[in-house]
C-alpha cells in the first residue's frame, strides 16, 4: 500500500525553478521547496518500509507523555551531522544517539507550576508586564534554576551538540533553523524588533517542528563552555568540558543581532547569573528504549 501511494505521489511531481540556489517541487497544484520535500520523502519511504521504523518503534512512547510539565517533545532520530560553521573553520561531524527535546522554550506558566510544587524562588523580571506572559518564555533564571527545573520535569537540559542538530533540522550546511534566507520579522523576533518576548510557537517551526531556535531567547545548554572545545571535543556524544564557572547558551534573542540566530553561533554566559533579560531554556530527555521486538 505505501508502495501504491509513493508510485502516485512520484507521478504527480514537476520540478520548477526557483531563486538562486533553491527549487520547488509541484505535486499537483500545490508547491514546496524541495529543501524540505526531499528529506520527507526519504523519511517517508524508509519509514514506509521499514528500514528505518526500528529505531522510533523501540522508544517507548510513555516517554512523551511521562514528564511532570506535560511538554510535547519531538523525536530527533541517532545519526552524524556536521557541527560548528565552515566558513570559521568549526565544522566537524559529530554522531549523537535519539533524544527527545522540548517543541517550544519552558513558558512562565510551566515554570509557575515547577514553583508552586516545590517553592523555588521566582526569575528576576517576573513582574515586567512585557516578560511575564504566561505564553512567553521565561527569563531571568540561572543555569541551576534551569537544571531544578529539569530535575523536576524529569528532564535534562539538552548538550550544545543536542541544541545544534535540533535547530538544523535536517538541513545541512544551512546558516540558520530555516535556511540562509536573511532573517526579518517574519521568521524571527531578534534585533530590538519586539520591545520584548513574544508568544512561543508564533513564528515557523524549523524542519524538525520546533519553534523559536533563532530569537526571542538564548536558550541555556548543559555544557560548560570553552571557546576551543571543538579542538578535543569527542566525536560521539560530546557533553562539554568537565568543569567551568560560565555555560553556553545558543539561538539568539529579541535583543541579539542576526548572527547569533545561526545554528552554529555559540554566547556564554556565568552560570550562576539570573539577571539576563534575554535568556532561557527548552529541556531535553534521553529515551527509554524498549527491549521488546518490534512487530
Amino acid at each position: 500500500m505505501a508502495l501504491l501511494l509513493l508510485r502516485h505521489l512520484m507521478a504527480n511531481i514537476t520540478i520548477l525553478g526557483g531563486g538562486p540556489n533553491r527549487s520547488t517541487t509541484q505535486i499537483g497544484k500545490h508547491s514546496i521547496s524541495l529543501e524540505w520535500f526531499l528529506p520527507a520523502l526519504c523519511c517517508f519511504f524508509s519509514l514506509s518500509t521499514g528500514c528505518i521504523s526500528d529505531e522510533s518503534s523501540q522508544v517507548d512512547q510513555k516517554t512523551k507523555l511521562a514528564s511532570k510539565d506535560n511538554v510535547k517533545m519531538v523525536l530527533i532520530p541517532s545519526g552524524e551531522f556536521l557541527m560548528g560553521d565552515a566558513d570559521e573553520g568549526t565544522r566537524h561531524p559529530v554522531y549523537l544517539a535519539p533524544y527527545l527535546i522540548d517543541t517550544y522554550p519552558v513558558t512562565n506558566a510551566r515554570y509557575r507550576q515547577f514553583m508552586q510544587a516545590t517553592e523555588h524562588h521566582s526569575p528576576l523580571y517576573w513582574n515586567n508586564p512585557q516578560l511575564n506572559q504566561p505564553n512567553h518564555p521565561v527569563v531571568g533564571i540561572s543555569w541551576n534554576d534551569a537544571n531544578s527545573y529539569a530535575k523536576w520535569a524529569g528532564k535534562r537540559l539538552p548538550t550544545e551538540a543536542e541544541w545544534e542538530k535540533a535547530a538544523r533540522g535536517s538541513l545541512v550546511g544551512k546558516k540558520y533553523p530555516w535556511g540562509d534566507e536573511i532573517p526579518d520579522r517574519s521568521r524571527a523576533n531578534f534585533g530590538g524588533l519586539e520591545e520584548g518576548t513574544t508568544t512561543v510557537g508564533k513564528y515557523p517551526p524549523n524542519g524538525f517542528n520546533l519553534y523559536d531556535m533563532g530569537g526571542n531567547i538564548f536558550e541555556l545548554c548543559s555544557d560548560k563552555y570553552e571557546w576551543d572545545y571543538y579542538k578535543k571535543s569527542p566525536r560521539e556524544n560530546p557533553s562539554g568540558p568537565e568543569t567551568g564557572d560560565r555555560c553556553v547558551a545558543r539561538g539568539g534573542s529579541y535583543r541579539s543581532s542576526e548572527y547569533y540566530l545561526r545554528c552554529s553561533s555559540r554566547y556564554d554566559i556565568f552560570k550562576i547569573v539570573p539577571s539576563f533579560i534575554d535568556v532561557g531554556f527548552r529541556c531535553a530527555k534521553t529515551p527509554i528504549v524498549s527491549n521488546a521486538p518490534s512487530k
